[in-house]
């Protein structure tokens, strides 16, 4: 199917493709003629999973590119997006005010790149699934992305209709992984086989910190992991110190990543 929009000046409409009244273009997107190619991008959701509205940043230093998405994203009733980031850091900046249930983010970015914004907002916010969407299909790329806490990597020649349901899928907590990346992902893999590290670190753990190890993971604050073993907001802050120190992790991100190659998770 082959959908038109037709950008005007401030206060224009989407041409064609959803009802005036409905679908308003922001002031930024006084700009030429657009066509999109949309295949099937008409999603059937069932309205029995009683899902909230997906909260979306999206973050790319192409301002054509991040209000192309946004705009495209917008038909879909169940995604929100509530800000768009022109670099690494104000994508830092914005998850933090925003608390997105998922980020789209690009690679290549002024000031903080892709990577490395990911891996600060992972640490900041475990709850908040990044997806990197990129022109580059590198495998040194690929496994930056994934080791910095992404949840998944898409290339930006996807379909349209398949980047709304890998924002669907990321926000209920799977990997969406484009079927280039995947096959990438199977060969640097199988021809580096995974050498299982030392248990030394495993032994070190006491019952309790496995226990706080495992509300880590699930995203608890320390006054949570407080309240859930009903121990001092203090104790509960030594006992992630000496998890962090024992798997010798800079964060908690670092620290679940850590524990689950170590098979505690």
């Amino acid at each position: 199917m082959l959908v038109t929009f037709q950008l005007f000046p401030p206060d224009g409409y989407i041409h064609r493709g959803a009802p005036p009244e409905t679908r308003r273009l922001p002031n930024s997107f006084a700009v030429c003629p657009l066509t999109f190619h949309v295949s099937r991008f008409t999603h059937i959701y069932d309205l029995n999973d009683d899902m909230d509205t997906i909260k979306v940043i999206i973050a790319d230093d192409q301002r054509l590119m991040r209000e192309g998405l946004a705009t495209l994203l917008a038909l879909a009733d169940d995604i929100e997006i509530v800000a768009q980031a022109g670099d690494g850091a104000e994508a830092i900046e914005l998850a933090k005010s925003h608390r997105p249930d998922v980020m789209l983010m690009d690679i290549q970015m002024p000031h903080v790149n892709g990577v490395e914004a990911t891996k600060i907002i992972r640490s900041l916010l475990p709850n908040t699934q990044i997806i990197i969407l990129t022109t580059f299909d590198d495998d040194e790329y690929l496994m930056s992305g994934l080791r910095a806490g992404a949840c998944g990597y898409l290339l930006k020649d996807m379909p349209s209709e398949q980047l709304a349901d890998a924002i669907r899928s990321a926000a209920k907590g799977q990997s969406p992984i484009g079927p280039e990346m995947a096959r990438k992902l199977v060969n640097l893999v199988t021809q580096n086989p995974i050498v299982p590290p030392a248990p030394a670190a495993t032994s070190e753990l006491s019952d309790r910190e496995i226990e706080v190890l495992r509300l880590i993971a699930a995203g608890s604050s320390n006054k949570e992991i407080a309240e859930k073993l009903f121990i001092a907001e203090g104790t509960a802050k030594n006992h992630v110190s000496n998890i962090l120190s024992k798997l010798e992790a800079r964060d908690r991100a670092q620290a679940v990543a850590r524990a689950k190659e170590l098979n505690l998770l």
